[in-house]
């Protein structure tokens, strides 16, 4: 009599007694599971293929009439056409653009919402003071727009006909020249601190709420002097309303080939560039930040852009998203080193 247990007899499937096969039951079960995630697999997909089925927003952290405001109108033009979708820009100004940019940061990471960042919104900005949004965990980079230099320039009735004559000119009557900025934290800012240290020019700073009044006080003579970028100058430059001294650029700017840059006109390391890009929720997904660096590109390269962009100062100048976030990654500290040096605040 054979007294092994039944069990033995059995026979063994992948190491297992043919008792605990898995049942057809449970291989129905199973084989549900997977279709089901493989439709939300492909619908996902789909829904990634689709975008956009709707309009995009596109906001802008600056008032209108600025630089910023003019590249994205200019770029989101653009893509409303190659992506069969309107690009909506809104306006949203305030605290050099964290406003915007929290927004932005904590909007649904779906492609819908996105924002036109710049040097003061993920280099200055960040490098000044602790904000409520971080420039580079919170945000998808994009890409690269473009960048235009730094513009010195001056109220004609101010008597200097060269950065040496207003650097002289401030040092002996120091509590009477004032220069505007675009608020703490701002390019307009930062530039005329690192003009200050390079030069040892006494010059008070007169913040504003954007850069479109802090122009306006320029022009009327309140403010006597300011670092705008060469967009958003240009055209009060061209009509009289304010005198360039000097580009805060490695090179002089084609539109004012008679205007010398910094280092021509005797102060070294004054060369800042504002750079203009696009960002999106941190978590969008790649495909849509893929297909929107596409398109944004091909925007970039289409001649009529190219020409309105040149056209107010500024050179097109295009990137990858990971080039943006190194870029990004550099300014914020670059920024934090002039900072500490200049004993900067926020307040």
């Amino acid at each position: 009599m054979d007294t092994r247990s039944p069990i033995a007899h059995r026979p063994i499937i992948d190491g297992l007694p043919s008792r605990s096969r898995i049942r057809p039951c449970t291989l129905r079960v199973g084989a549900i599971a997977l279709a089901l995630f493989g439709a939300q697999l492909a619908a996902a997909g789909d829904a990634h293929a689709a975008y956009p089925e709707r309009p995009i927003t596109m906001i802008v952290p600056t008032a209108p009439g600025g630089g910023n405001d003019a590249i994205a109108r200019v770029l989101g033009q653009k893509l409303s056409t190659l992506m069969g979708q309107t690009v909506i820009v809104e306006n949203k100004a305030g605290a050099n653009g964290a406003i915007a940019s929290e927004q932005v940061a904590r909007a649904p990471a779906d492609g819908y919402t996105i924002l036109m960042g710049y040097i003061g919104t993920h280099g200055m900005n960040p490098a000044l003071q602790a904000l409520r949004y971080d420039p580079l965990k919170d945000f998808a980079p994009i890409g690269m727009i473009g960048h235009s230099p730094t513009v010195m320039v001056i109220n004609p009735k101010v008597k200097a006909g060269s950065v040496a004559d207003l650097v002289t000119a401030s040092k002996a009557r120091p509590d009477e020249l004032n220069y505007a900025s675009a608020g703490n934290g701002t390019a307009p800012h930062f530039t005329a601190e690192l003009f200050k240290v390079a030069s040892g020019a006494h010059l008070m700073h007169i913040p504003y709420k954007g850069s479109g009044p802090a122009m306006a006080d320029t022009m009327a003579g309140q403010t006597q002097v300011m670092f705008p970028s060469l967009f958003s100058a240009y055209p009060s430059i061209v009509n009289g309303k304010l005198r360039a001294l000097a580009i805060a650029g490695p090179k002089r700017a084609a539109i004012l080939p008679d205007v010398p840059t910094m280092a021509e006109a005797g102060i070294e390391g004054v060369e800042v560039t504002q750079w203009y890009a696009l960002f999106a929720p941190a978590n969008t997904p790649p495909a849509v930040v893929e297909l929107l660096n596409k398109n944004m590109n091909l925007a970039l390269a289409d001649k009529e852009v190219v020409k309105r962009i040149e056209e107010q100062g500024a050179q097109v100048d295009t990137s990858s998203p990971q080039a943006l976030r190194e870029t990004v990654k550099s300014e914020v500290a670059k920024w934090k080193v002039l900072v500490e040096q200049a004993h900067l605040s926020a307040d």
